[in-house]
């Protein structure tokens, strides 16, 4: 049985760790060539690294890039179609979440600036050179390979309902990653350019746990989990995976949540957490 990416390429920006490395590994596990986009190079280029160690039989390079900058975006899709003939996926993964991000009282104009240079222009960037390389992919029937390709944006949860924990700028700027996502999926339909939002629930990465560095903000998110527990990078590739893949042919301009329950709970269950990690993922 074909890989799901089989022949195809992706670039995954913030690939250096958290959901981005782990879909790294999954995509090239799947049969896609990877160019894995970090401004942290160093990261990258370990991720990079063990790619190729785990799967020898794809192509997996690193390259630096703040995404905050056109230029730099511009040429980390330009080495992708370099470097492997076509860009099928194009994962716009990389964000941050500042530690000073506070409520709309609180919060500096520099934070909020910076969080929306990453977390908005950041994918705006990404879609509008992914979209203008899909535009030039031939199908191969092949190989399998259809023209256009798709684009993956990492929202959030946070997108989709309120929280009095304040991060207005983080919030804001994923708010704006769903409206962006949907209008472009509209207007590039029939170019046979999809684009989907994944939008995690709260994980158990660096991204997050920094910013819970304390037992009581850890567990103030903790108690309105329905799972009773973080979710685990791996868990949203996997969603990525699907969106990346032909199995979702049919799907655009959507906000595919994996956030195991948070967005459509009320009251959370009693007891102990009823549902761990499988084994695999921890």
């Amino acid at each position: 049985m074909p890989s799901r990416l089989q022949y195809k390429s992706a670039l995954i920006t913030g690939a250096g760790s958290g959901i981005g490395f782990e879909s790294s590994l999954l995509f090239a596990q799947e049969g896609a060539n990877v160019l894995l986009v970090d401004i942290n190079i160093a990261a990258a280029e370990r991720a990079a690294a063990l790619v190729n160690e785990r799967f020898p039989d794809i192509k997996a390079l690193a390259c630096k890039a703040d995404v905050g900058k056109e230029a730099d975006v511009k040429a980390a899709v330009d080495l992708a179609v370099k470097e492997f003939g076509r860009l099928d996926i194009m994962f716009n993964n990389a964000g941050i979440m500042h530690p000073e991000d506070d409520h709309a009282l609180n919060t500096e104009e520099r934070i909020w600036d910076l969080t929306m240079t990453v977390n908005v222009k950041g994918v705006w960037y990404g879609c509008k050179h992914a979209i203008l390389a899909m535009r030039q992919n031939p199908a191969d029937e092949t190989k399998g390979l259809r023209s256009g390709g798709s684009i993956i944006n990492t929202a959030s949860f946070v997108a989709i309902m309120g929280a009095a924990t304040p991060q207005l700028a983080y919030t804001a700027s994923k708010g704006a990653v769903l409206a962006m996502t949907r209008e472009l999926a509209m207007v590039h339909a029939r170019e046979g350019i999809r684009l989907n939002s994944v939008c995690p629930g709260p994980l158990k990465t660096p991204l997050l746990m920094d910013f819970l560095n304390t037992p009581e903000k850890r567990d103030r998110r903790l108690v309105h989990l329905p799972m009773g527990r973080f979710g685990e990078a791996i868990e949203v590739a996997k969603g990525a995976l699907f969106l990346a893949s032909d199995d979702s042919s049919y799907v655009t301009g959507t906000d595919f949540k994996v956030d195991g329950g948070l967005t459509s709970c009320y009251v959370t269950p009693v007891g102990e957490p009823a549902l761990q990690p499988p084994a695999s993922l921890i």
